[in-house]
């Protein structure tokens, strides 16, 4: 357990953001369940709009470090291949 005042405000701010960060990181596996049934009903339009929101939460959760930037990036270029084929199946 910490012993000074300093580490324990540090362990009171790391508990905090450890909170932050988890409950961001379960937005964003929401979102892309939302996103991976609109593909599977094959309602490209509605894709569309969940990866746009995705993509805005993943930027924003990478700018702040609780996910690194290139794991970010991955998720949009693996999301964006297949939202690709959806359209290009419709079309």
């Amino acid at each position: 357990m910490a012993q000074s005042l300093q580490s324990k405000k540090r362990a009171k701010q790391n508990d905090k953001r450890r909170t932050i960060n988890r409950a961001c990181k379960s937005q964003i596996k929401t979102q892309i369940k939302h996103l991976e049934e609109a593909m599977s009903s094959g309602d490209a339009e509605k894709a569309s709009e969940q990866y746009r929101l995705i993509v805005k939460k993943l930027d924003k959760t990478a700018a702040t470090s609780t996910m690194h930037k290139k794991t970010a990036a991955r998720k949009k270029s693996r999301l964006a291949k297949k939202l690709n084929a959806l359209k290009a199946k419709k079309g």
